[in-house]
């Protein structure tokens, strides 16, 4: 499986009997379904994800991308996690799997007062 946004081969990385897909480039992670959340609650499972988040940053302006599982003109939806809104992935509409640009899984494992501040900033903006 090659990686959504930077087209780098994904390598299979496996947490507690979780295998997930991490590229080799960006560090991006492919979560299939039923993984985000069973890795979520899996502690010290954020160490799948060992990108940068500056990296991570700059590839996820990238939005329109098409699902590595599925492939084809099957574009991924822009989703946002609901404990936390500042968290952006892509989401696949057929088979559920989700994108991480480096760093967002493991910014999503540390639910902080931190996160909650900055989810307050972002929805304060909207108004």
């Amino acid at each position: 499986m090659n990686c959504p946004k930077c087209h780098a081969l994904m390598e299979e990385v496996v947490f507690q009997d979780v295998q997930v897909d991490r590229c080799t480039n960006c560090k991006g992670v492919w979560l299939d379904e039923f993984e985000r959340e069973d890795l979520r609650w899996l502690k010290g499972s954020e160490v799948i994800d060992v990108g940068k988040g500056g990296v991570g940053k700059q590839f996820t302006k990238i939005d329109q991308v098409p699902c590595p599982k599925c492939g084809g003109d099957n574009l991924m939806i822009r989703a946002r996690d609901l404990q936390q809104l500042h968290i952006w992935f892509e989401q696949c509409r057929v088979c559920n799997g989700v994108f991480f640009d480096a760093g967002e899984f493991r910014d999503l494992k540390d639910d902080s007062i931190g996160d909650f501040l900055k989810d307050l900033i972002h929805n304060l903006r909207k108004l």
